[in-house]
């Protein structure tokens, strides 16, 4: 299944308004997966002058919720159930590259794994994501009410 949507004018760019707070960059999106960048600035750094972890963590949900969106349809809404995040490496420096790739497809249900990589090509960083798609409002049933 693939998306019959142009992303390509969202190329190079924030897909958002939190992921251009942080400065990720989109560089490949489809139905089964996602590549982004980021610049390590100092304000993604704690205080010990690593990246945050929470940045991980975020960058992670992002890359694999845009692809279920694409997965689901843009006109349908995803949400997030689970992000299960492992911090591997420490950092201060450089860029990023973000991969996230579609593992599982079942009933609505998606299950993304996403890798991060420093320039060398070395994993910083590694999560799995599982996302939730809902159906509009007006496809929704109802229950009876009872009597």
């Amino acid at each position: 299944m693939e998306a019959s949507l142009d992303i390509s004018r969202f190329l190079g760019e924030p897909p958002g308004p939190f992921e251009r707070l942080i400065g990720m960059r989109l560089t490949h999106a489809d139905t089964s997966s996602v590549e982004a960048e980021l610049t390590v600035t100092p304000e993604l750094l704690q205080g010990h002058g690593i990246v945050h972890g929470g940045v991980y963590c975020s960058v992670i949900e992002s890359t694999a919720s845009i692809g279920a969106s694409l997965r689901a349809g843009l006109d349908r809404q995803v949400v997030g159930i689970s992000n299960r995040t492992q911090f591997l490496r420490a950092i201060s420096t450089g860029t990023l590259t973000i991969r996230a790739t579609l593992t599982d497809d079942e009933d609505g249900r998606y299950l993304w794994d996403v890798t991060i990589t420093d320039e060398t090509a070395r994993k910083v960083a590694m999560g799995q994501v599982q996302l939730l798609r809902l159906d509009p409002p007006s496809q929704t049933r109802r229950p009876e009410p009872r009597s």
